[in-house]
């Protein structure tokens, strides 16, 4: 299984439970998984994450900037089947002219390329405002979990180490 992180994974990660200043076995973890050809975003997501102009960004640029995949020919073969979902959808304009110029529409194309699992915060929402991850993996036959639950399911385990212990 490959999972594909949308940006909310690496920005409340860094905001919240897996700082990159005190939780660096996440980071290492991600990029682990990434070397075992598990792990992956896309370049619309690092685009994001650059805007924020933070050691998130300084990280994506380096030591991340291997999790990135391209966006190439085959990605783009999935633009219409994606667009052709989200205009056939009850959506507001506003929302689906959002949704296709946003990387969520590249992530949800990326992942119908190479039949990855898309990694995300949002949840399901039964709005016309705007288009959701899930919704859209749903609408589309993709699947789509928490960044906790592929934690879980890839076991992955953050021990605390003895660096720094007194003796």
């Amino acid at each position: 299984m490959t999972y594909l992180l949308d940006a909310n994974v690496f920005i409340q990660a860094k905001n919240l439970h897996y700082g990159l200043d005190f939780c660096p076995a996440f980071w290492e973890w991600l990029i682990e998984s990434n070397d075992a050809g598990r792990t992956f975003t896309i370049d619309k997501v690092a685009d994001e994450i650059d805007a924020g102009g933070d050691e998130l960004t300084d990280w994506m640029k380096s030591t991340g900037a291997k999790l990135v995949r391209q966006t190439d020919t085959r990605v783009a073969a999935q633009f219409v089947k994606v667009s052709t979902w989200a205009t056939g959808q009850q959506y507001e304009p506003a929302a689906v002219n959002t949704f296709l110029q946003v990387a969520d529409f590249y992530l949800i194309a990326h992942a119908l390329a190479d039949d990855h699992v898309v990694v995300t915060h949002e949840v399901p929402a039964n709005s016309s405002k705007r288009i959701k991850i899930p919704n859209a993996c749903i609408g589309l036959g993709l699947r789509f979990m928490t960044p906790y639950e592929m934690l879980r399911k890839e076991r992955a385990r953050f021990i605390l180490g003895t660096a720094g212990a007194t003796t």
